[in-house]
């Protein structure tokens, strides 16, 4: 299950992707798979890069993999990479467990090349909201949750950088009311209905119904647990935007 949509990422074989806090690996195996790049899948947490290599090496033969995938654990704010070094830069649930997190956009912009495509997703205002009204545990946990981003704050921190906007979408709108119950049962994790439920997000993730598709397409944009925003970097003379990327 991925949150970031791969179409507005304008990817060409032989790119150089980098997919920063990467987490357990979900976007950069996917990207490994469907496209002929070079990915590096970047987190602080060696545990994660740990799993997410372990998960990656069942899709690294010829027969599975276009691309290629380079594990490594490195802090965000400080990249062991080259200025104007990747074509794509991927920071998917990341931004929201900073506290500078303007040191790392920053950082982001560094290392992504002019006309390069970056692609940053959140938890959406009002999914997340309702989260923090219902259980001050959720947001209270080590590593957790320090703020809940408004849309235009966060498109206007990456503008100020240079970086143009052209699109955005939510997504995985089923799994808000999943967090509803887990943060309204947060001291009762044997609940029957939580259980229920996410065994229902789970037979979805599998089976892909064409019922449960439409339904959740439907509700993303009012529902949607996550909000994706693109962005082009901008040269300082911007002429034209990368082939297959319109104009907002």
């Amino acid at each position: 299950m991925i949150t970031v949509a791969p179409q507005h990422l304008n990817l060409r074989p032989g790119q150089k992707v980098l997919d920063l806090g990467c987490g357990e690996g979900r976007h950069c195996i996917h990207l490994m798979i469907t496209d002929a790049v070079d990915i590096y899948g970047i987190d602080l947490c060696f545990d994660d890069v740990r799993t997410a290599s372990g998960r990656a090496e069942s899709f690294s033969s010829p027969e599975y993999a276009k691309g290629r995938l380079l594990f490594g654990v490195a802090n965000g704010l400080q990249l062991p990479f080259a200025n104007a070094c990747f074509d794509v830069v991927i920071c998917s649930e990341v931004l929201e467990h900073i506290g500078e997190y303007q040191a790392l956009l920053a950082e982001i912009d560094r290392v992504l090349k002019p006309s390069g495509i970056f692609a940053a997703t959140v938890p959406a205002y009002f999914p997340e909201w309702l989260c923090w009204q219902l259980s001050d545990a959720y947001h209270q946990v080590e590593g957790g949750h320090i703020r809940i981003f408004r849309e235009r704050e966060l498109r206007e921190s990456i503008e100020a950088l240079g970086h143009r906007y052209f699109a955005r979408h939510k997504a995985h709108a089923l799994h808000a009311p999943y967090w509803w119950l887990k943060c309204l049962f947060w001291n009762k994790p044997e609940s029957r209905l939580v259980a229920a439920y996410h065994r229902l997000l789970v037979w979805d993730l599998m089976k892909q119904p064409v019922a449960t598709r439409v339904v959740e397409k439907l509700l993303n944009p009012v529902l949607g647990k996550s909000l994706a925003l693109y962005f082009v970097k901008a040269h300082r003379a911007v002429r034209q935007l990368p082939a297959g990327v319109k104009n907002p």
